[in-house]
């Protein structure tokens, strides 16, 4: 059974993932305005890892006290995230031969981190921890939409 600061620690993990990922990238590409997008991407990615981790550390140690939530968890990270490890790190992006290799692998880590905190989103009841929470899907959701931008405008 996974608590719920086991679920935030993986989101935790994730953003610490996403952001030291999209910096590596950064210095991996040659296009002055991915480079920029990357670093913004990856300021972001630092960001939310801080709201997080101050979540956590406002989190009681120990089992959480809503078992629903506690049987939701296990429910989602076994079965609906499976194998995903939302992990950006096996991506050798210096190797990526094209750029829109890059955006793609990108696109998805962002779209699996959604998907992951519209999932913990639903779980949540506390009106301040849901309203910012959603703010940052939407933060990962306008990711989405530039990256995508990006592969369309890319010849």
């Amino acid at each position: 059974m996974f608590t719920s600061r086991e679920i935030i620690d993986l989101a935790v993990r994730i953003e610490k993932n996403g952001e030291a990922v999209y910096r590596k990238a950064m210095n991996e590409v040659s296009d002055l305005s991915l480079q920029s997008l990357l670093r913004r991407f990856a300021d972001d990615e630092a960001e939310h890892t801080v709201w997080f981790s101050e979540l956590l550390s406002r989190l009681p140690d120990g089992p959480a006290a809503d078992e629903a939530l506690q049987d939701m968890a296990k429910s989602i990270l076994e079965g609906i995230l499976g194998d995903q490890s939302f992990s950006l790190q096996e991506a050798d992006f210096s190797r990526m031969e094209h750029v829109d290799q890059l955006i793609g692998t990108a696109l998805e880590f962002e779209k699996d981190t959604i998907l992951f905190y519209e999932m913990i989103g639903a779980m949540i009841q506390e009106p301040d921890i849901q309203a910012r929470l959603r703010e940052i899907i939407e933060e990962e959701q306008r990711h989405v939409r530039q990256l995508e931008k990006l592969l369309i405008s890319k010849p």
